[in-house]
C-alpha cells in the first residue's frame, strides 16, 4: 500500500511539473538553438576583408601595426588582403568619431571573402574591432 502512495504521489509531482513548464518537456538538440556557426576560414588561406560603412557618419578603420587610420565614408566600402607575407593574426580597429557605438556584422559571402558591415549600434557598448587569427577564426570584439 505505501509503495502504491508513492508512486502515484511522484507520477503526480511530475505530471505537475511538466504541465506548469512545458519548456522542460522540449528537450532539443544545441544544433536547434545554438545560432549560426562561427566564422572560419581554412588555415593559411587567402581571405579578402570587404569592409562596408554602413552608418550616416564617418567611420575610421585602423589595420593595427601597419596603417593610419583610414576615414571610410557613409555607404563607403574598404578591401584589403589577409594575409600577407609579414604578418599571422591581424586586428581591424574601428570607431566613430562622435563616439557612437558600432555593430559589426560579419558574414561569408564566398569561399575567400569576409565582409564586415559596420552599422549603427544603439546600445551602450558596441563593438571596436576584428580579430583575424592565423588559424582561420574570426573574432569580433
Amino acid at each position: 500500500m505505501l509503495k502504491f502512495v508513492f508512486v502515484t504521489l511522484t507520477v503526480t509531482v511530475l505530471i505537475g511539473a511538466l504541465t506548469e513548464n512545458p519548456n522542460v518537456t522540449l528537450a532539443e538538440t544545441c544544433a536547434s538553438k545554438c545560432g549560426s556557426h562561427p566564422i572560419q576560414f581554412t588555415l593559411g588561406q587567402p581571405i579578402l576583408i570587404k569592409v562596408v560603412n554602413s552608418t550616416s557618419t564617418l567611420v575610421k578603420l585602423e589595420k593595427l601595426r601597419s596603417t593610419s587610420p583610414i576615414p571610410l565614408q557613409p555607404g563607403q566600402e574598404f578591401q584589403l588582403e589577409y594575409p600577407n607575407d609579414t604578418e599571422s593574426n591581424m586586428s581591424l580597429v574601428f570607431w566613430n568619431d562622435r563616439g557612437q557605438p558600432l555593430q559589426a556584422i560579419v558574414s561569408k559571402p564566398n569561399f575567400g571573402t569576409l565582409r564586415v558591415e559596420l552599422r549603427p549600434n544603439w546600445q551602450t557598448l558596441g563593438d571596436r574591432s576584428i580579430y583575424l587569427r592565423e588559424d582561420g577564426r574570426v573574432n569580433v570584439f
